[in-house]
């Protein structure tokens, strides 16, 4: 068996709020977490960077993103 078929690749859901790079867009995900102590619920977004070969996703559109091996610096993700 291949290495790479043994890792479970993380698969995350987003919107692109941003597309200006050259096959690049960044992808905004939200989660929601509950604080240890005050059991209160907040809402955390972390930015990703994308790989987007074709440009065809613009700002505003909801995508699903897949772990990848590392493209750049910064891009560790594949848009699906």
């Amino acid at each position: 068996m291949n290495q790479e078929n043994k890792i479970n690749k993380r698969i995350l859901k987003g919107v692109v709020v941003s597309d200006k790079m050259a096959k690049t867009i960044v992808v905004s995900v939200e989660r929601i977490k509950t604080h240890p102590i005050y059991k209160r619920r907040y809402i955390t977004v972390k930015k990703y960077k994308a790989h987007d070969p074709e440009k065809k996703y613009k700002i505003g559109d909801k995508v699903i993103i897949q772990e990848c091996k590392p493209i750049s610096k910064e891009k560790k993700w594949i848009v699906l």
